[in-house]
């Protein structure tokens, strides 16, 4: 098949799923239709607008009981509880953090601001997220036990001190090979969980298989709260520093201000978790819709050739936060090709990130053989996937 008649099969699939009605179709945006209006009204009407209120405890609360995690600490944005987590977990300047190439810029971000080292590693075709399997292969020609029993670069001489998983698209990564790797190398699993809210992997909610987690509820996000995040944990002491470090270090005091050391201004404003407890109320109803999107593309795909829709990996329950079409074999031009059509007909849709080994800040950073992230950034292409398409 041509590169523009498999381009124009796409757009005609596009079509027959969800027609567009004289509107461009969005890659992935919020839908507010349950008690949105009234939660954020009440913080206007009572006063309550920053990060002090009752929404912020409740949203905590509320969010820890549907992840099956121990707490919840609430943010202004994923990033910020990602960068959290890792400075939580012990992760210095100069050590070296694993996280994939093939991801958001802000899981390098997060390592970098702690002055730490992102070191790449590659994915599956499966989950799209990190390779376990292959990352033990490569630790084990590459890392050696110090005197202290941390786990050191041969080639660089830096700790490697952290494994951060990313659930991409929301397919949750094989975690029990990462957990056993970890336990094996002890380093510290912190789950980059900003796109899964609500996945499930053999049962247990991901961002709490490891020490510690992070979600984001950016505007395009399953659950938004405008901008915002959190870190999940079942360790109480790190919940306790969560909320100290994250609230500028102050001490309790009525009036007085005492800080004990160098804190973040990172908790999340009333208004963002009143927007958020309206949503959570009605995220079981927001995957089932999600899913049956991702079933209509299923069954209009079958019998077009060559490429495939991504399906949630075996012993999962994706959220399908965004559902991604994969070229049978990678070829830049047959993915920009299909880009250019989608957009023009009034779909948006767009590739996979550039990875970060691709980018001029991360050029030089260690990092194993990425052939399978290589191969993805030119065969991945993501499709409209909101949860709004079911109500056109």
């Amino acid at each position: 098949m041509s590169k523009q008649h498999l381009a124009g099969t796409i757009v005609d699939m596009l079509d027959r799923a969800f027609p567009r009605r004289g509107r461009m179709l969005a890659l992935h945006e919020p839908r507010f239709s349950g008690n949105e209006w009234d939660y954020v009204k009440e913080c206007i009407d009572t006063g309550w607008v920053s990060s002090a209120g009752a929404f912020v405890d409740r949203f905590e609360r509320e969010l820890a009981e549907y992840t099956g995690a121990g707490y919840a600490v609430s943010v202004v944005n994923g990033t910020a509880a990602l960068h959290m987590s890792l400075l939580l977990a012990g992760v210095k300047e100069g050590d070296e953090v694993l996280i994939p190439s093939l991801t958001f810029v802000a899981t390098a971000n997060a390592v970098s601001y702690c002055g730490a080292i992102p070191h790449f590693v590659d994915v599956t075709e499966t989950t799209l997220g990190m390779d376990g399997t292959e990352l033990e292969r490569y630790l084990y020609d590459i890392v050696q036990f110090d005197a202290k029993g941390d786990v050191r670069n041969r080639v660089t001489g830096n700790r490697i001190k952290a494994v951060v998983p990313m659930h991409t698209f929301g397919h949750p990564v094989d975690l029990e090979a990462l957990v056993e790797l970890c336990d094996k190398y002890r380093l510290v699993l912190i789950e980059d969980a900003a796109e899964s809210l609500g996945s499930i992997y053999k049962g247990k909610h991901t961002g709490i298989f490891g020490k510690i987690g992070a979600i984001s509820f950016n505007g395009n996000k399953i659950v938004t709260t405008g901008g915002g995040g959190a870190i999940v944990t079942n360790d109480a002491e790190l919940a306790r520093k969560a909320k100290h470090l994250t609230t500028t270090a102050k001490l309790p005091h009525r009036w007085e201000f005492h800080h004990d050391q160098i804190g973040f201004n990172y908790r999340m404003p009333n208004l963002n978790a009143a927007l958020g407890c309206a949503q959570l109320e009605r995220l079981n109803e927001t995957i089932a819709d999600k899913r049956i999107v991702t079933e209509r593309y299923k069954e209009l795909i079958q019998g077009i050739e060559g490429v495939r829709l991504m399906e949630e990996p075996e012993y999962c329950r994706s959220n399908y936060w965004l559902n991604a079409i994969i070229l049978d074999k990678p070829n830049v031009k047959l993915r920009d090709q299909i880009l250019v059509q989608t957009n023009k007909a009034g779909f948006q849709t767009r590739p996979i990130w550039t990875p970060m080994h691709r980018l001029p800040m991360f050029g030089h950073h260690p990092r194993m053989t990425l052939t399978v992230t290589e191969r993805l950034e030119h065969s991945v292409i993501n499709i409209p996937s909101s949860q709004g398409l079911m109500y056109l």
